[in-house]
Parts: structure tokens; sequence; C-alpha cells
């Protein structure tokens, strides 16, 4: 299942959404936008640390249809 990271539960108010097949392909995807879109060309640790927490399973939206 593909994983993803919403760059708004970091940065309020992004609307950029990483995703990949593995944590290290969404990170380095994130990393590639925080440096164009928000300046921080460079991750500590901690921040690191933080974007990795954020990093979830890709839930697949289900459409349920009622039966009439």
């Amino acid at each position: 299942m593909a994983k993803v990271l919403h760059c708004n539960d970091l940065v309020p108010g992004c609307k950029f959404e990483a995703r990949g097949i593995c944590d290290e392909e969404v990170i380095a995807e994130f990393a590639d936008h925080i440096a164009t879109a928000h300046n921080m060309f460079e991750i500590s640790d901690e921040t690191l640390a933080m974007v990795s927490k954020a990093i979830h399973e890709e839930a697949r939206s289900r459409v349920r249809f009622a039966r009439v």
C-alpha cells in the first residue's frame, strides 16, 4: 500500500502531499518540496523524526451505495 505525508500536518495551511511506496520515497519528495516551497534546505534530526511520524498508509477511499 502507498504511503502519504500531508505537509499541512507539519506546516499549517500547505496543501502539498508527498506520496511513495516506502518512507524513503516520501521523505525524498517532501525534502524537495520544503526546500523549494518553504526555503528549508536542511532537515534536522528532530524535524526528520517529526516527518517520519507524520507518514502513514494511504487510505483507499471507498464509496458505498445504498440499496433501494
